[in-house]
């Protein structure tokens, strides 16, 4: 031992030497022992398996871990050459120590190059290598005291000495850089959107259907306590007690996954470590305070030396620059935490909306399910903005009672008491609040689910002229909604002035039980105790909100934990291993052999849909076996109604398979798609509008089927997509695609249009949800009632090319507007707006509020400013005149050093109330009595000041909130009146979410956000002009460097603004696309999992989702850019006061109460200069609302509202139609949609209209309703010219069944009469006459509700529902729109029967596709682009030979 350590014989190994650690115990005991500790632990992880699915690059933690390991070998080995190099009698103790070094080190070094490559590359790794590693310190930080302690170490005439100091910092350094590397792993979002789990690398919310439950036990990951005291049981005894346990298959663990823990186990440690940061933040914030009120006590002494101020200001610039950096750094850490999670819950809400079964999906509505992306997400994200001021205020709390118990012994408690009572009342307002909120959000939802239907009917509302009786709908629901806003408001204002008045109160009750206790008043405990119960204030008020935001989230993550919690679809389950084939609730099962095509035919709702939705498992199957061969290649869907993506018709039929040029023609030739997309402005990169706005039902439909073709599935479920297309397209939609495309494909197609299923190979018939019957064709078509075979004369292909050519123009040409809608334009268009907020939209927001009432709130706000400041410079008079008056009296520094400290402690802003701030520069130690009665009258003024303060503050909150409830309701009802009133024209180009954006997330803004951040913004903008008044008043020479400040200052905010109000733009333009893609998904669900499609729908979630966390981590990375600056500024200006009032001084000419409030301001002044910038820009950008909803309140075409008062009320009495020349665009610069169209129906005629897809037959309709006003030409009726009559005159005495059936969700009744004209037997017996009697009685009679949009009833019974509301009008003229294309032929015949029999002396004008419906009419109307070819009685028609309604007949009319 004495040749290694060279020590003494006696006592060989010491531990304790010189005072210090010997280096003996040091190098041996704490440094060799943990080097080869880490060794042989490292050495451990070297045999570890690696994984094959990493194909990202490493994260940078592990990358920065594997190069401070190499660079510490480098040192180890430079250490050793130099410990050889100066021969020390202990250099065998140091080479021993140096070596153990470089082998560990470098052991270590291999096995973090192999955990690389391992799974826990997504973790920080094990924890057992932090330990090795933290047990090196020790040894480190001794070397480093050993050296700092001998002299020769640091002495530049020893240089190898101090090259090895050096080298040893050098090391420490490193050391700290690895343990940094190891708390912040930076592993990416991506791997914290996909993975959990430390060491299994699971998803995040596993699904469903994972390994076989039977192979875990639910005891399998419970803690130790829950394993003691079996608390793994308990979710199973619950489920017992709900009854729930009746099956084997029960007793199985579920895989509930608890959302919360999954959070904790994905952010937590991250998270908890942000946490030391914040308490190094609050600390230094308190040392700016105390240096601040020694500054001043050296003021006040002129006889100070001059280093004892520069000392302070340079502490005071060091410490306000370490508290801001600190700052910074902790928002900026925060902020990226909440974006992981945030990616993390989108992804997850997303993944579980594509797995999750559709009975369970039908709980929620498509709003609940965005809202939860939305709204609820970012609830649970701003928690973490929350977590970390529930610890620190409370910390924060205690010491500043602490310093006030120190000033005023047990008085304070006094004050308290109050304090403490009125916390439960704030707890009351803030449940009160949330109580309101949570009712106003409610109505909000209703209303916004009101105003989608709306918009989604907003065609039927026009023909029915329905808008006021709509408009008062909405109004009801808004009043409400703002019912709550109004007490929210008020409420709000409430918590304000309560806030405002306590600080006085506090004051006064603890001056008077100080007195009482016998003490005696001084003007120093005054200031200080002011100053500190401010302080308290703060939180004390902000606590219930940070717990308010705490409980918000709570509930947030309870509502998306329900939705997770939703059973997912279990095709395991669903379908069975063996070859036979039954369906749920259907009596007789049937078996289909491959390749063969099956028709399933019934009348309208008896289950024909559900059927072909039990296949692909959307439906639960109940009993009996499903078998579907290879079912995971999926289906090819064509549902009922077209699900058509927001995408170009190319992307729509591709669905994401790769593009083969003869197969894509193949499938658009099959589809008669070939004339659409020679039509369009761009081909087949047209873009599609939202659900396919932009084409007709018969072009959605065979773009479906296209998409379907284009798929190549085996089999494919075709739902009546021949409903909605005329017989010539029908008839080769039947031959190319059904029988000719997909031949040798198995294809189930259920339809009305029996007329096509001579070739099916089986025909399924449906009654009830039963199947009646299966056989062939020739066995089932007689139990159908059904039209003759219709045998056609084949068209010579150049006619029919002509027809389809130019029919297709008049429809598909509003097509290029389509742009209009596309991102790119989009983004221009808004970006023009933003880049200049006019003064305008002020202008408007001051109008909306009232001018009155926005002139009195900016007063009210001047003079509660004023009488804060006045307060507060009453206070600094007041030190200044008890100095002048008791210089005699005994100046005692040590009490002065007592109090000092104290008093500025916490006087930095951010006060949102009124705190008054008051430095104490030394005064008397005591005041003789006669002096009392000063302090009494100085009291007095003080109070009678902070009462005024206190009730100007109460007028400016109320009336704040009276403010911005009038602006909230004017603008919501001007918007609402101008949308309603809009042409049918701005709906068709304008997509629906955007004006649904003004009803929904504008308003909210406008009624919520806007108001709290005006607030703010009004609140800093006078509180900063008031401390530069202050603050000029106190050092006029200040004002030199605050101008240069301000300059600097302006050209900053300047600079940042540009980009950060584009950053929040793109914020907002790159957000919608996720949330229109997750509705869209939803939309189309069925279709999506058909065709096994859910993969890529998320993979395209997850781009969209992370070019708008891009965008969120830029705004928010340029909020911190722009803070750390501001935070520079403050710093300057505290520091520039301070050498200023320092430079004074020693010119004697400065008043110490004056610096003192200067100081106390200008160490909030940070807070106000960044508060005034992001105060500033947050309104800018919640104005953008207010620009949005004035944009559609002043700038919508609107259509003409005069009424002709000398219309007789009982026009039009016979029914007589003439339409004399009539043209007619869809827009300026469109080719005409109708072209000189002429014709005389006469009073009670049955008028057919026949004609191709687009060929102007609904636009003749549009112009009689005058939804498109005519370019030319007349229309009269009852020979009166329809353009001199009211729209609303007009449109109450017309009736119409449109092509897509809509029905508004709520009664059946609601939907027949909304306005309440009828009694309940007339609607029950057109109920009855429409056949719908028997599916009525069956949901519940007239009060049964229809669903969203009518989803409740089939789209047959949807159809008949419309049927009847036309019924109920007795117009003289009515129009039908292929009213029973969904209908089967039986009820079709007999509702021809109903309508012939009710209007029997009406005008009657039928559009249909099936030849049989218009063959009894009077007579027969074909169009064909836009012009009347063929008007004739049908006999006369079928007749002529060469006309074009003979070879739509074909051999039917002889």
């Amino acid at each position: 031992s004495e040749g290694l350590c060279q020590t003494e014989e006696g006592n060989p190994f010491p531990v304790w030497q010189d005072g210090n650690i010997s280096p003996c115990f040091n190098q041996l005991v704490l440094g060799a022992l943990p080097h080869a500790g880490m060794a042989v632990l490292s050495a451990c992880y070297l045999g570890m398996p690696r994984s094959e699915q990493l194909h990202t690059s490493p994260p940078c933690g592990w990358t920065l871990r594997l190069v401070t390991a190499l660079l510490v070998v480098v040192l180890f080995v430079i250490d050793l050459s130099l410990v050889g190099a100066l021969q020390q009698p202990d250099m065998y103790l140091d080479i021993l120590m140096d070596s153990c070094g470089v082998l560990a080190w470098m052991v270590h070094g291999s096995a973090i190059a192999v955990l690389m490559k391992t799974r826990f590359r997504r973790t920080r790794g094990p924890q057992l290598l932090l330990i090795t590693t933290l047990l090196l310190v020790p040894n480190l930080v001794i070397n480093l005291v050993i050296c700092c302690n001998r002299h020769d170490c640091l002495s530049l005439t020893e240089p190898f000495k101090l090259m090895r100091f050096v080298l040893a910092s050098a090391r420490m350094l490193l050391l700290l850089g690895y343990l940094l590397a190891f708390a912040f792993p930076c592993i990416s979002n991506a791997d914290y959107t996909l993975y959990i789990n430390a060491v299994d690398g699971s998803p995040l919310l596993p699904e469903d259907v994972q390994l076989d439950t039977g192979e875990i036990v639910a005891e399998d990951g419970s803690s130790y306590l829950s394993r003691l005291f079996y608390l793994w049981l308990d979710p199973l005894l619950r489920r017992g007690q709900r009854g729930e346990l009746t099956r084997p298959t029960h007793v199985l663990p579920k895989g509930d996954v608890r959302l919360l823990r999954v959070l904790h186990k994905a952010f937590g440690l991250r998270y908890y470590i942000l946490g030391v940061l914040k308490v190094m933040v609050n600390m230094s914030s308190f040392a700016g305070p105390l240096l601040l009120s020694r500054l001043v006590n050296f003021i006040e002494d002129t006889k100070a030396p001059v280093t004892e101020g520069v000392w302070c200001v340079l502490g005071l610039f060091g410490m306000t620059l370490f508290s801001s950096v600190l700052q910074n750094i902790f928002a900026f850490e925060v902020s990226k935490v909440c974006l992981s999670a945030r990616a993390s819950l989108v992804s997850a809400v997303y993944g579980k909306a594509l797995r999750v079964s559709s009975c369970s999906l039908a709980g929620f509505s498509l709003g609940e399910v965005v809202n939860l992306m939305s709204t609820d997400t970012d609830r649970v994200v701003n928690f973490f903005n929350s977590f970390h001021e529930l610890w620190s205020l409370p910390f924060r709390f205690s010491i500043t009672l602490y310093l006030l118990y120190l000033q005023v012994g047990v008085a304070f408690l006094g004050g308290l008491c109050v304090a403490l009572v009125l916390v439960p009342l704030n707890k009351f307002l803030a449940s009160r609040i949330l109580s309101n909120n949570k009712h106003m959000l409610k109505c909000k939802d209703d209303r916004v689910k009101l105003m989608t239907e709306i918009l989604f009917g907003i065609r039927v509302i026009k023909f029915y002229n329905w808008e006021p009786h709509f408009t008062q709908k909405v109004s009801e629901h808004r009043k409400q909604e703002l019912s709550y806003l109004r007490a929210i408001k008020y409420l709000d204002a409430l918590c304000v002035y309560t806030w405002a008045a306590l600080p006085v109160i506090i004051s006064i009750l603890t001056f008077v039980t100080y007195v009482l206790l016998g003490h005696q008043l001084t003007a120093a405990k005054v200031f200080t105790t002011v100053a500190l119960v401010g302080m308290l204030i703060v939180p004390l008020n902000a606590f219930p909100w940070v717990l308010s935001g705490i409980l918000e989230a709570k509930v947030s993550l309870e509502r998306i934990q329900r939705f997770i919690g939703l059973t997912n679809q279990d095709l395991l389950a669903h379908y069975a291993l063996s070859r036979r084939l039954h369906l749920f609730s259907i009596s007789d099962g049937f078996c289909l052999v491959q390749g063969s095509l099956v028709v399933v035919v019934g009348k309208v709702g008896c289950g024909k849909s559900s059927l072909l939705a039990a296949l692909t498992g959307e439906l639960r199957r109940l009993s009996g076996v499903l078998y579907v061969a290879n079912r995971e290649a999926g289906f090819g869907l064509v549902s009922q109604e077209p699900w058509i993506q927001h995408a170009s018709v190319q992307d729509n039929i591709l669905f994401g398979k790769d593009y083969d040029a003869d197969f894509y023609q193949a499938v658009i030739e099959a589809c008669a798609l070939s004339d659409d997309l020679g039509v369009l402005p761009n081909g087949d990169q047209t873009e599609v509008g939202e659900n396919g706005v932009t084409l007709s039902g018969g072009q959605k439909a065979r773009l479906a089927l296209a998409r379907a073709a284009y798929m190549n599935k085996d089999i494919y479920l075709l739902d009546d997509p021949l409903a909605a297309v005329d017989t010539d397209v029908a008839e080769h939609l039947m031959k190319k695609c059904v029988m000719g495309l997909l031949k040798g494909k198995t294809r189930i197609l259920s339809t009305h249009r029996i007329e096509f299923v001579q070739q099916a190979d089986m025909m399924v018939l449906m009654d009830n949800g039963t199947i009646i019957k299966t056989g062939t064709p020739a066995e089932i078509l007689p139990l159908v009632e059904a039209a003759p075979k219709v045998e056609r004369n084949a068209q010579k292909p150049e006619q029919r090319d002509m027809i389809e050519q130019q029919e297709e123009e008049e429809e598909l040409d509003p097509l290029p507007v389509l742009n209009v809608g596309s991102d790119p334009d989009m983004l221009s268009e808004e970006q023009k707006q933003a880049g200049q907020l006019a003064w305008k939209v002020y202008r408007t927001y001051w109008s909306a509020v009232g001018g009155v009432i926005a002139a009195s709130i900016v007063l009210s706000l001047l003079l509660m400013q004023a009488s804060k400041n006045t307060a507060d410079w009453w206070l600094s008079y007041w030190i200044s005149t008890l100095n002048h008056n008791g210089s005699t009296c005994r100046s005692d520094r040590s009490l002065a050093d007592g109090v000092l400290p104290h008093l500025l402690l916490f006087s930095p802003g951010g006060l949102i109330f009124h705190t008054p701030r008051s430095p104490l520069p030394a005064g008397p130690a005591f005041l003789s009595t006669n002096m009392s009665a000063d302090v009494k009258f100085y009291l007095m003024v003080y109070g009678s000041i902070a009462v005024a303060n206190t009730v100007f503050t109460a007028l400016r909150a109320f009336l704040f909130a009276y403010g911005v409830v009038c602006a909230a309701e004017a603008i919501h009802n001007r918007l609402l009146d101008r949308v309603l009133k809009a042409t049918v024209t701005f709906f068709d180009t304008t997509p629906l979410g955007r004006i649904l954006n003004r009803f929904s997330s504008d308003l909210y803004t406008i009624d919520d956000s806007l108001p709290f951040v005006l607030n703010i913004l009004l609140a800093n903008i006078f509180g900063l002009l008031g401390m530069l008044v202050v603050m000029s008043f106190g050092l006029p020479w200040l004002l030199a460097p605050l101008l240069l400040l301000a300059l600097l200052y302006h050209r900053t905010q300047h600079f940042y603004r540009h980009t950060s109000r584009e950053l929040k733009r793109l914020c907002s333009l790159t957000l919608s696309p996720i949330y229109s893609h997750f509705s869209e998904t939803i939309t189309g669900l069925g279709t999506i999992r058909a065709s096994g499609s859910a993969a890529r729908f998320e993979g395209e979630n997850t781009r969209r989702l992370e070019q708008n966390q891009r965008c969120l981590f830029l705004s928010s990375a340029a909020m911190q850019w722009l803070d750390i600056r501001l935070q520079m500024i403050g710093v300057a200006v505290v520091t520039g006061l301070g050498m200023i009032a320092v430079i004074q001084h020693q010119y004697g000419s400065v008043d110490p109460g004056l610096v003192g409030l200067s100081l106390s301001y200008a160490l909030s002044i940070t807070m106000l200069l960044s508060g005034l910038i992001f105060s500033f820009t947050q309104t800018e950008m919640q104005l953008v609302s207010v620009e949005r909803s004035e944009e559609y309140a002043t700038g919508l075409p609107s259509e003409p509202q005069h009424q002709n008062t000398q219309v007789s009320p009982a026009w039009p009495e016979r029914g007589l139609l003439e339409f004399c020349g009539v043209d007619l665009a869809y827009r300026e610069g469109l080719p005409n949609a109708l072209e000189g169209v002429s014709l005389v129906v006469q009073p009670g005629e049955k008028i057919g209209i026949v004609g191709r897809t687009g060929s102007g037959k609904s636009t003749m309709f549009l112009a009689l309703f005058r939804m498109v006003e005519l370019s030319q030409g007349q229309i009269l009726l009852d020979h009166l010219d329809i353009s001199t009559v009211g729209l609303s005159q007009l449109r109450s005495r017309l009736a119409i069944i449109p092509q897509d059936p809509f029905l508004f969700s709520g009664t059946i009744r609601e939907n027949l009469d909304p306005c309440q004209r009828h009694q309940d037997q007339q609607l029950l017996d057109v109920l009855d006459q429409c056949h719908l009697s028997s599916v009525l009685s069956r949901i519940g009679g007239l009060d049964a509700e229809v669903g969203e949009r009518g989803k409740c009833l089939s789209a047959g019974q949807r159809q008949l529902l419309c049927l009847a509301r036309a019924l109920l009008t007795q117009a003289k003229v009515l129009c039908i729109d292929e009213a029973t294309a969904s209908v089967d032929q039986k009820t079709d015949q007999l509702l021809q029967r109903t309508i012939r029999e009710r209007f029997q002396d009406h005008t009657v004008l039928t559009i249909a596709h099936r030849i049989n419906t218009i063959m009894d009419c009077d007579r027969v109307l074909v169009m064909h682009a836009g012009k009347v070819v063929e008007f004739d009685t049908p006999a006369a028609l079928s007749q002529t030979k060469n006309s074009i309604f003979h070879n739509l007949v074909g051999e039917q009319g002889k």
